[in-house]
């Protein structure tokens, strides 16, 4: 009987799916660095993000395809991860750059935002958080942080750094409680300073804080740099959802791919494991249908996510088992996916 061939392998490989991306491994680009030793077969494969939520199906769906084949003993698979490009992004060194947006205050964008992106720099990426919300900077209290490092002379602003994630705020940079009275230019100059003036380095995610509503910033921050999606914040009532779809719609007028909706505060569960629907039902997924985009994620009301970012200690680090954090986890690996999906095409 011959041996087990390179062939043989990408054949069996090229009939295991993405679930997510809906397409095989092979035509993917997934598969690298295969290698056959008699009865034993060793390979790579390649995700498009370290924070695939199914990361763990796909591997012991490759491990028994590659099992199936005649002559095959054992099988080798290292899983790793290189995340997809938007190529219509210049001058920075970075590869997706994702808004976090909301049509109202109040809803929990920061709280979204800055566990998102710790989210994913602990599943390995190399992310940054930029806090473009000029009049209510909350994330370096979300994040524990107070003041930037020192910039060497000639050199790019630096960022601070908390839990992996490299972070920018105007928060650093006025007096803690004074007023920006800002009109537009002002604040496009400062957009774009946050963008193209500090030292990002290569980051894979950029994750953007947005003011709520559809004002200046936004505009500004599309006119600067394409933005490679959005998510939309949202809560179940009525007021919100009506807010939020303006929000959406403004992405989608700045040909803003929306990746999703995030229904905040959806529920409480008590003692007894009952759920209570302290702000209504089904906002979220009412206002997906709307827009036309997936429904991401439904956030429950809980304490150690409020108390996470009273203290600096962001719910996915602080307490990773809570209902709230992993809630937002899943979320972040769901904005991964639905990234990878996009640039898909």
């Amino acid at each position: 009987m011959s041996g087990v061939t390179k062939a043989q392998v990408i054949a069996a490989l090229s009939q295991v799916q993405d679930p997510e991306l809906r397409k095989d491994l092979v035509s993917l680009n997934m598969i690298k660095d295969i290698e056959v030793n008699g009865s034993q077969v060793s390979f790579t494969v390649e995700l498009t993000t370290p924070a695939c939520p199914l990361r763990n199906q796909i591997q012991k769906d490759a491990e028994n395809a590659v099992l199936a084949i005649d002559g095959v003993k054992s099988v080798k698979v290292t899983m790793g991860a290189r995340v997809m490009e938007d190529k219509k992004i210049e001058n920075l060194s970075i590869k997706n750059i994702i808004a976090i947006g909301s049509g109202k205050g109040g809803v929990g964008k920061s709280t979204i935002a800055v566990n998102i992106a710790v989210a994913l720099a602990e599943c390995g990426a190399k992310v940054g958080l930029m806090d473009a919300d000029i009049y209510g900077p909350n994330v370096p209290t979300m994040m524990g942080v107070n003041a930037l490092p020192p910039t060497p002379q000639g050199s790019k602003i630096q960022t601070a750094e908390a839990y992996g994630v490299k972070v920018m705020s105007i928060g650093f940079m006025v007096t803690p409680g004074q007023p920006l009275i800002w009109r537009g230019p002002l604040l496009h100059s400062a957009i774009k300073q946050f963008l193209m003036d500090v030292d990002w380095g290569e980051l894979d995610y950029l994750i953007v804080d947005l003011p709520p509503g559809t004002g200046d910033v936004q505009l500004s921050l599309v006119q600067t740099v394409p933005l490679s999606g959005g998510v939309i914040v949202t809560m179940p009532q009525q007021v919100s959802l009506d807010d939020a779809y303006r929000a959406a719609s403004m992405f989608k007028k700045m040909d803003v791919p929306v990746l999703g909706v995030v229904e905040n505060m959806s529920y409480l569960e008590m003692e007894d494991g009952s759920l209570r629907r302290i702000f209504g039902e089904g906002g979220g997924e009412q206002l997906a249908g709307m827009a036309g985009v997936p429904l991401l994620a439904n956030i429950p009301i809980d304490e150690n996510i409020r108390a996470g970012g009273d203290q600096g200690a962001p719910v996915v680090v602080r307490d990773p088992e809570s209902p709230g954090a992993q809630a937002l986890t899943a979320l972040a690996q769901s904005v991964a996916a639905r990234m990878s999906m996009e640039l898909l095409g």
